[in-house]
């Protein structure tokens, strides 16, 4: 899965073209940077390959989060729908709009269930951010109608699913805007980065203008000529990164057919396992591959087999007990515990995390084991992997 296990030439000489300017920054400086505008081609790559109108690359994936929120209009008091299997940067991103995250069910695609969402709707939820997690789809499309009729504002979340699609539609394309992560470990990497897509002009250009301090960026060559029509912060992203990020991009085509190769080798191998049965992917054909996840009859069951995977050389994640990626763990959320006050609007209204009670998500996570599907794999390792994984459910 991880971009850099294929960093090459293509890489170095990205960056190199940024190093031999000595712009690092991603705006102005057009007479010493010999054309180079790392950021903007990666920006017009995205757009190429998602379809989408526009895109922002801004400073990671929970940046993207933070700053589609604030340009979709979602801030103080708002509640916004997020499944409990997600990565931290979901409610995280949320919460610092000032928007309280209210968590809805997941089915067996691990992704928000749709026929689930009415049960958390309020008059007060203004959005629904779905996370494709794993590389793979929620049931987007029905998402997108619960969304359509209740008026609220679909965001996705597609930080770990770039070059997935669901029916030839890519992912992060179904709402308002859909934001991805190129960090150190993702399919695609900036070493840092995160993007944002979105077919709406005012959503880009606030999006645009929020990630650099408001700037409107139409000063031309003097930034100090721009204008601020809005309050933002600092999430932009450096050449540099921008630079590792574009030569990952130009990859995605041999990254998401090597993937799936290795995948599908793994699956085939498993699917006479008379335990397992597989997460439901609604198009098997946009699967971006990213991970082998399956379902054991029992949590006893699961936890025993992922030790065994684990002892023979082939861990793999059990998410009920981890730290980052489910809400059991979460005791930072349960207690709210920040460095500063919360704002009057969400300390008087959050929702008693504590006392969360998800019983159709706790019965598929912990039943749940993922593989990781890595690009370096030769074909000995794949045959080796495959041997340690039937020895792990003989034990």
């Amino acid at each position: 899965m991880p971009g850099f296990e294929i960093f090459g030439d293509e890489e170095k000489k990205q960056v190199a073209d940024v190093l031999e300017t000595g712009v690092l920054f991603r705006y102005g400086f057009e007479g010493a940077r010999n054309g180079h505008f790392k950021a903007l081609e990666f920006e017009k790559k995205l757009c190429q390959i998602t379809g989408s109108k526009y895109s922002h690359l801004c400073s990671s994936g929970t940046a993207a989060l933070c700053t589609a929120l604030n340009a979709c209009g979602i801030g103080a008091g708002d509640e916004v729908i997020v499944p409990p299997f997600t990565f931290v940067a979901t409610f995280e991103a949320v919460i610092n709009a000032g928007a309280i995250p209210v968590f809805g069910e997941i089915d067996e695609t691990l992704c928000l269930n749709p026929d689930k969402l009415s049960d958390v709707i309020t008059s007060k939820t203004r959005a629904v951010v779905p996370v494709h997690m794993c590389g793979s789809m929620a049931r987007i499309d029905e998402i997108k109608n619960v969304c359509d009729k209740k008026g609220l504002v679909l965001l996705e979340d597609a930080c770990q699913s770039i070059g997935a699609t669901y029916q030839g539609k890519a992912l992060g394309t179904f709402g308002l805007a859909g934001c991805f992560s190129f960090d150190s470990v993702k399919t695609v990497t900036c070493g840092e980065g995160g993007g944002i897509i979105t077919d709406n002009k005012q959503v880009y250009e606030k999006a645009d203008q929020y990630a650099d301090h408001g700037h409107d960026h139409l000063g031309g060559p003097d930034r100090g000529a721009d204008d601020h029509p809005i309050i933002g912060t600092n999430y932009r992203i450096s050449e540099l990164n921008a630079a590792v990020g574009l030569a990952q991009l130009n990859k995605l085509d041999q990254i998401l057919d090597t993937q799936r190769k290795n995948k599908f080798a793994i699956k085939d191998a498993m699917a006479d396992l008379p335990e397992v049965s597989f997460r439901y992917i609604p198009d098997a054909k946009g699967d971006s591959a990213t991970f082998l996840s399956f379902f054991l009859p029992t949590e006893n069951r699961a936890k025993q087999i992922a030790q065994n995977l684990a002892e023979n050389g082939v861990g793999s994640p059990y998410w009920y007990d981890n730290n980052w990626h489910y809400y059991k763990k979460w005791h930072h959320l349960k207690e709210m515990k920040r460095s500063a006050k919360l704002s009057f609007e969400l300390a008087d209204n959050l929702p008693d995390y504590k006392n969360i009670v998800l019983e159709e998500s706790d019965n598929i996570i912990k039943r749940t084991i993922s593989m990781q599907i890595m690009l370096s794999w030769t074909k000995q390792d794949l045959e080796n992997r495959i041997q340690a994984i039937i020895k792990s459910f003989k034990g």
